[in-house]
């Protein structure tokens, strides 16, 4: 594996001269120094550019609103490095495989899917790795682009649940161009060229949905073939939502139940009982498989593409962890039965 040099970066225009990468990601790769209480198993990067997003999300340092630091997503650090430098490094960690995926968040920017395409490039031929995208297509051309590139996920975010809740603090209600309905609509033309089972989004709970709600905006990504992945809410000093709470643990458990058993089609919605408050009182199996599912912890791992950890994403590591960064230990797992007591 050669060093990508210079010389080789000038010869390609469109490759950014820098990127963001989370800290503990360039912990792994070397490019900082630092402990890890759980090392991340995917690469996570971020497109870099001066300034803000585009897009005004609520919930989102990078928002165009936001008075955060533009270091952060959710409450990481992510640091700023030389494009060159970042891949050369990730090369040589797939290659001792201490990576085994590659994740690029994209920020809404006029060029960032001539970035992306790039970067893509770049890093395939520096390692034999899986790559995923995290991004906000605006046509059928872009979602093409990726995949020209041969990235094998595509992830496009709806993050809200409902409608009225994506509008609130994704769409029109905070001055962005997102709507409802043109997410559906990128999904469906992702799914059409990429294939089902290879179009992700996220869903970030706490933001004013039900768990009714949560569960059956999961169902519908199932159903349309689209995996979903789970986020926990975090405020963050400076965004627009800085003062609204997380969820409760209690109710984050009852939903990631919710989503696994949707994903590995051993419920559905609408055999799931929920109260008059819309949380969950019945998952629709019985109570063997119930039982068998969460002894196994699965259900409270970090969801999302394979080998996606994101340690420490949601949560302080000192807890209360919301996902799972590597299997749970038993002692966890009894933690874990307490906040679902009434299940």
């Amino acid at each position: 594996m050669k060093p990508l040099n210079e010389e080789t970066f000038l010869k390609v225009a469109t490759l950014p001269k820098q990127i963001r990468v989370s800290t503990g990601t360039a912990i792994v790769l070397g490019l900082i120094k630092g402990k890890l209480g759980a090392a991340p198993s995917t690469a996570y990067l971020m497109t870099y550019k001066l300034g803000k997003c585009a897009a005004n999300c609520s919930f989102c340092p990078q928002a165009r609103g936001s008075k955060s630091s533009a270091d952060l997503l959710s409450r990481i650090s992510w640091p700023i490095f030389p494009t060159p430098e970042v891949i050369t490094a990730l090369g040589m960690a797939v290659e001792n495989g201490a990576i085994k995926r590659v994740c690029i968040q994209a920020l809404n920017y006029p060029n960032v899917f001539a970035h992306l395409q790039e970067l893509v490039k770049e890093i395939k031929n520096q390692a034999k790795v899986p790559v995923s995208v995290s991004c906000q297509p605006l046509n059928r051309e872009n979602i093409e682009l990726l995949h020209k590139v041969e990235i094998d996920r595509i992830g496009i975010a709806l993050d809200a649940a409902t409608e009225a809740v994506f509008n609130k603090v994704k769409g029109k209600e905070v001055g962005s161009t997102y709507q409802w309905k043109g997410q559906f609509s990128m999904l469906s033309l992702a799914l059409q060229i990429f294939g089902k089972g290879n179009v992700s989004t996220h869903l970030i709970v706490g933001l004013g949905e039900t768990e009714k709600e949560a569960a059956e905006i999961i169902q519908r990504c199932v159903d349309l073939g689209v995996l979903p992945a789970l986020f926990a809410f975090t405020p963050v000093r400076g965004t627009a939502l800085d003062s609204h709470k997380p969820p409760t643990v209690q109710s984050y458990r009852r939903i990631q139940i919710a989503r696994y058993l949707i994903a590995k089609h051993l419920s559905n919605f609408e055999n799931m009982q929920f109260n008059f408050h819309g949380d969950v009182e019945k998952f629709g199996v019985d109570s063997d498989l119930l039982k068998s599912a969460i002894d196994g912890g699965e259900p409270f791992r970090t969801s999302g593409c394979q080998d996606c950890n994101r340690p420490f994403y949601n949560e302080k590591p000192s807890g209360p962890i919301y996902n799972y960064p590597y299997e749970p230990s038993r002692q966890e797992i009894e933690e874990i039965k307490r906040h679902l007591d009434a299940v």
